[in-house]
């Protein structure tokens, strides 16, 4: 009966919020959530048996997260998703944390976004552009432009966010096909870098195992992010839809992640590819064989600084969901749920997420270089996000009230095992940097000092209810 009461309750504040989202969209959210273009770099390092990594995070991680995913959201289909799951299975500190660590998670990922988006003006200029992938004041000016951009979106809410999201995903598949175009007639006539695809044993080593890890964990990660939405979709049938998306969706990204990474072979070897912008550079140099790299180079670039934008506006919009759904469960002040009387959206966690997210992006490339910052941010951003996924897959396994069929069960003990081997390894680099050590207890204080930070503030919040 108090799982029932919480579900109407959520239900009752969720009437109130504009349903925006079709199945249409659903599915570009997931591909553009999950597809991250970067990791076509981290896959290129292992070369030419990466196919060799992405068969086993597809069996061991991305089907196995796509089932505990369904069946939590057929159980629970409430706005803020794995918040709720993790709520209303495991109590409210649980709940908390889990959404603490996904907000703490985004904001670093809009962090790295900018990186990125710095790296893609660079690329736009070309050689004469190179000095601005290293400037700070560049990074700070791109940083301000996009979390300034985010929460005018973010006011708006999903009328219009919506568009940015489908138009990002959307452009991630004109990107890779674009390198298809390129990649394909080369990969035919012998003339790559190294082989696209070898389907080879590699050695089993730490560098291996941490590569796994992220190619299982990083790269799919992100079914449960279009279920924070749950509450804005127009169809009455939540988990039905969601599951639809999930489903149509997953095919896509798995063919985009093992083409993109052929196709980055192609052109570059594996000790030269850029971790931050990988297809910026195998589509220039893709041009540079046709001789039109000075038009194709500036295209290229634009084509990801579109897609970094619409990646980060729903990663925004999803964030700013979960101080708003917490403040219904009134663990934060109550400034966080009040909703903008015209479109619905939650002014106060725009506005403050939007100024801790430009803080951390100047804070996290201090006295480091832009690879090694890039890595930073992102390796403390998904473990944060790791962190949560633990929780969702001990759901099945261990939550009271829970009799899931084996096979569901199955895939929650196959997702939990890739989620820690990722959480583990990933305070190392996996490229070099100024001092290893350093690398890994920045990672790892960042990630601590997030959990102890959402802890101390928990007790003090349950204390005064």
């Amino acid at each position: 009966m108090d799982l029932r009461t919480a579900e109407r309750e959520v239900q009752r504040h969720s009437a109130e919020l504009k349903k925006e989202l079709r199945l249409g969209d659903l599915v570009l959210t997931q591909i553009l959530f999950i597809t991250g273009a970067f990791w076509f770099g981290t896959a290129g390092k292992l070369g030419s048996s990466h196919i060799m990594f992405w068969i086993p995070a597809v069996l061991l991680f991305y089907i196995p997260s796509g089932i505990v995913v369904v069946h939590l959201n057929q159980e629970m289909p409430l706005e803020g998703g794995i918040y709720q799951w993790v709520k209303l299975r495991f109590g409210n500190a649980a709940g908390f944390l889990a959404a603490w660590n996904i907000l703490a998670s985004s904001v670093l990922s809009i962090s790295m976004m900018a990186s990125q988006l710095t790296e893609n003006v660079a690329l736009a200029f070309g050689s004469s552009g190179a000095w601005i992938a290293e400037s700070k004041w560049v990074l700070v000016a791109c940083a301000a432009l996009l979390t300034g951009g985010l929460m005018l979106v973010g006011v708006r809410g999903l009328a219009l966010g919506r568009w940015i999201h489908n138009a990002g995903g959307l452009t991630l598949v004109i990107i890779v096909g674009a390198m298809a175009l390129f990649a394909v007639p080369r990969w035919f006539r012998g003339e790559v870098a190294v082989a696209p695809v070898e389907f080879s044993i590699p050695a089993l080593s730490l560098l291996n195992l941490n590569l796994l890890g992220k190619m299982s964990f990083g790269a799919f990660f992100g079914f449960d992010g279009a279920a924070i939405f749950s509450g804005e979709c127009r169809d009455p049938h939540v988990a039905r839809t969601m599951r639809r998306s999930i489903w149509l969706a997953a095919p896509v990204i798995t063919l985009i992640y093992i083409l993109g990474t052929s196709c980055v072979l192609v052109f570059t070897r594996p000790d030269a590819i850029d971790l931050i912008s990988p297809t910026t550079q195998a589509l220039t140099r893709g041009a540079q064989h046709l001789g039109i790299a000075a038009l194709v180079a500036p295209v290229a670039a634009g084509l990801l600084i579109f897609h970094i934008v619409g990646y980060s506006s729903l990663s925004f919009n999803a964030m700013i969901r979960l101080p708003m759904v917490a403040g219904w469960d009134h663990l934060l002040p109550d400034w966080l749920s009040r909703l903008h009387p015209r479109y619905k959206t939650p002014v106060g966690p725009i506005v403050f997420i939007g100024v801790v997210a430009f803080v951390f992006t100047i804070l996290g490339n201090l006295g480091v270089g832009g690879q090694e910052a890039f890595q930073m941010l992102g390796n403390g951003s998904f473990i944060c996000y790791a962190l949560t996924y633990l929780v969702m897959f001990a759901i099945p396994l261990v939550a009271r009230g829970e009799k899931p069929a084996w096979g569901v069960r199955l895939a929650a003990a196959s997702g939990f095992t890739m989620t820690l081997l990722y959480a583990v390894l990933s305070i190392f680099p996996i490229i070099d940097v100024k001092d290893a050590a350093s690398f890994t207890l920045k990672v790892s204080g960042v990630v601590i000092g997030i959990n102890v930070g959402g802890a101390l503030y928990f007790w003090r919040a349950h204390k005064r209810r």
